[in-house]
């Protein structure tokens, strides 16, 4: 049975994380509002395109927030504070430097990923003035993607609240200042994110050596390229980078495949896709709460804690997919109209809106189990699932989309997203062995 106490460190970490993550698509609808009363149409097609790019980079980046999280709650566990203060230097000395190779390298990652869009002249060269402003922010936005790995790590949810509502806050406020008070257009909206995420760290440096003061220990220089460290963060993040473009792979894969539909197919299925991404989001404040919780009964090597830290944050989990699977049951169609007004992509969503209803009660284990996971840094196992999954994933598109065609494909990712939970199910009770183990070890 689970006491109050573990209800209530669940929603300590994983309320703020839910509130940060609600944040991030009102920052693209602002972006999108203040770029949609511009005078040339082509300029929010440019919007899409330069936000894709980078969304497409820094997802991919997204290890440098896992990676971190999870050895940071383990050094957290074992009350290492010098450990501690390593793992924030360490993730933010790789992620600027990755953010500086992708700075230097701008010109081919820009003409690659204009190429592969294949959006028209007109928008590739406005695009092309968003991305030449906005990629000098590389080695900040990666910062933060590690700082706030490192915040949710030591348990410290309110800094990286304060920093991410603060980022997104000061990325609004600038963006209707540039673009609607001073006339910069496009450019406007560039240099509103580049300034909002220098700012944002800045403030999580400040915050980050507010909590180091109330750590035991002290920040040896030394210890901070030690080379097992070193290869143990590499490992992790390779393996957690591999897992990333398989499942960013399985997204592309599932907008294209809808393309090749029909116009109004895949319409529908982005209309449907916003929901799902929505309720990731939310659901994700609890696989975050598992990573931190989880990590730190690893570094104590406390099997019952870990176990404990699982259930709590997945029977939350569980609870707020059945939220969005009756939310979605009774008010998919009225959501639809919220979206869109055209009447034959309303209709084609609403064909398909049940299996809108299926997916959070079927992905939330995988969500959650994906921090439980990052927490414990069993990297490797998340990288095999995945790969399995997109396998799996990739046969039932062969099979089902010819027959049933956009219902085969839904249900290809449905299946996609089972089996991810599935893997990561079976091999969980290895995951508590392994701490036994360490525990015995130590006597």
């Amino acid at each position: 049975m689970i006491d109050t106490t573990w209800n209530r460190r669940t929603w300590a970490l994983a309320g703020p994380v839910i509130i940060t993550n609600i944040s991030i698509p009102l920052l693209g609808a602002v972006d999108t509002a203040v770029v949609g009363h511009l005078p040339e149409p082509q300029s929010l097609g440019a919007i899409a395109v330069g936000a894709l790019i980078f969304n497409v980079l820094y997802h991919g980046c997204n290890f440098l927030r896992m990676g971190t999280t999870g050895l940071t709650a383990q050094a957290y566990g074992a009350h290492d504070g010098e450990q501690l203060r390593n793992w924030f230097f360490r993730g933010v000395l790789v992620a600027a430097s990755i953010g500086l190779i992708i700075s230097v390298l701008q010109s081919p990652i820009l003409q690659l990923s204009l190429y592969s869009i294949g959006a028209s002249q007109e928008v590739s060269s406005i695009s092309e003035d968003y991305f030449n402003i906005r990629i000098w922010g590389a080695p900040f936005a990666l910062s933060n993607i590690a700082v706030v790995g490192w915040f949710i790590g030591t348990q410290n949810v309110r800094a990286a609240l304060i920093s991410q509502i603060f980022m997104n806050g000061l990325n609004i406020v600038l963006d209707l200042w540039f673009v609607i008070g001073l006339g910069w257009g496009i450019e406007g909206v560039a240099i509103a994110t580049l300034a909002s995420e220098i700012s944002a760290v800045i403030l999580a440096f400040f915050l980050a050596r507010k909590i180091m003061n109330k750590m035991p220990g002290t920040f040896k220089l030394s210890r901070l390229l030690d080379l097992s460290n070193l290869r143990r963060m590499f490992s992790i993040n390779s393996n957690i980078f591999v897992r990333s473009l398989a499942l960013q792979f399985a997204l592309l894969t599932l907008t294209a495949t809808g393309a090749r539909i029909d116009d109004i197919t895949l319409a529908a299925n982005v209309v449907l896709f916003n929901f799902f991404l929505f309720t990731s989001y939310a659901l994700d404040g609890f696989a975050n709460a598992a990573e931190a919780l989880v990590g730190q009964a690893v570094g104590q090597k406390n099997r019952l804690e870990c176990r404990e830290a699982v259930l709590a944050t997945g029977k939350w989990a569980i609870v707020f997919a059945l939220i969005f699977s009756i939310i979605f049951w009774f008010g998919g169609n009225t959501l639809i109209n919220l979206l869109t007004n055209i009447v034959e992509i309303r209709e084609a969503a609403r064909e398909y809106v049940q299996w809108l209803v299926l997916l959070p009660v079927i992905a939330v284990w995988s969500f959650q189990l994906d921090g439980v996971y990052i927490g414990a840094t069993w990297s490797r196992e998340m990288r095999n699932g995945m790969l399995l999954s997109l396998l799996i994933f990739l046969v039932l598109l062969f099979l089902l989309v010819p027959i049933f065609a956009n219902h085969g494909l839904w249900a290809a990712f449905t299946i996609f997203m089972g089996v991810r939970g599935a893997t990561l199910m079976i091999w969980y009770p290895n995951l508590e062995l392994s701490i036994a183990k360490k525990t015995e070890r130590e006597f």
